[in-house]
């Protein structure tokens, strides 16, 4: 069962059916590399996710009070 932050609970996969745009959804297969719509409608949503994921992290990441770069840099064997 996965998680659905929508709903808040666990439920199975579903089928839903759409109207997609076929134009814009062979483009994204092309750039996702994926062969069927179904396969380029999971692609695409698991980008949107990781691209907000990447978005948050670098958002921390510029944030200096969290780091300390100094042991970051002794980690990887610096200042010796």
């Amino acid at each position: 069962m996965l998680s659905s932050p929508i709903l808040g609970i666990l439920e199975p996969m579903s089928k839903t059916s759409v109207d997609v745009d076929r134009d814009i959804a062979s483009e994204a297969a092309a750039i996702l590399g994926t062969t069927t719509l179904r396969d380029t409608i999971d692609a695409s949503l698991r980008e949107i996710v990781n691209a907000k994921r990447r978005i948050e992290f670098i958002a921390l990441l510029q944030n200096a009070e969290h780091y300390d770069f100094d042991t970051i840099e002794d980690a990887w064997g610096g200042n010796d």
